[in-house]
């Protein structure tokens, strides 16, 4: 990435639902507010369950309802991530935790800049820490979860374009 651009990474369990949706939204919400050369956007899963698949049909249909293109195939976080990435957004506690452990792992190997951040902290409306993971429900599990990522991806591009004039 080149120094005006914040490399963003979204991070779920298995990369197939939660964070290609945070990924597509926030790139979407980057381009609608005419910041899209700012920023750069990507998902992954602390496990490897999904590796190689597309997201969830659930999460392309309710992204696409909304007029977002999900585009990425599953892959797991890599030590390296944390080099190249500026901010790591866990989805919930658990996978903030497991990010926290690779971290310090990759830390005592090289320099690791990324600031891993809880999704739900940028969300003005959060009454919980985590995003619910919408798997084994129904589309309407999507659809809530779509507008709490739409939220929280507001509220940190927000924070992230403030950075920005600077």
């Amino acid at each position: 990435m080149s120094s005006a651009t914040t490399s963003v990474l979204f991070v779920c369990l298995g990369n197939i639902c939660r964070s290609p949706l945070g990924e597509g939204i926030f790139a979407a919400l980057a381009k609608e507010r005419g910041l899209a050369d700012h920023f750069h956007a990507d998902s992954a899963g602390t496990a490897a369950y999904h590796t190689g698949e597309p997201p969830d049909s659930r999460s392309i249909a309710v992204a696409a309802a909304h007029g977002v293109r999900l585009t990425g195939y599953a892959r797991q976080v890599t030590p390296r991530d944390f080099e190249h990435f500026d901010v790591i957004v866990a989805m919930d506690r658990s996978n903030l935790r497991s990010l926290k452990r690779l971290h310090q792992r990759s830390r005592r190997r090289a320099g690791t800049p990324a600031d891993i951040v809880l999704m739900r902290d940028y969300d003005p409306g959060a009454h919980d820490a985590d995003v619910p993971d919408p798997y084994y429900g129904g589309q309407d599990g999507f659809e809530r979860v779509y507008r709490i990522l739409e939220r929280a991806c507001g509220g940190l591009l927000d924070e992230l374009s403030d950075t920005l004039r600077d």
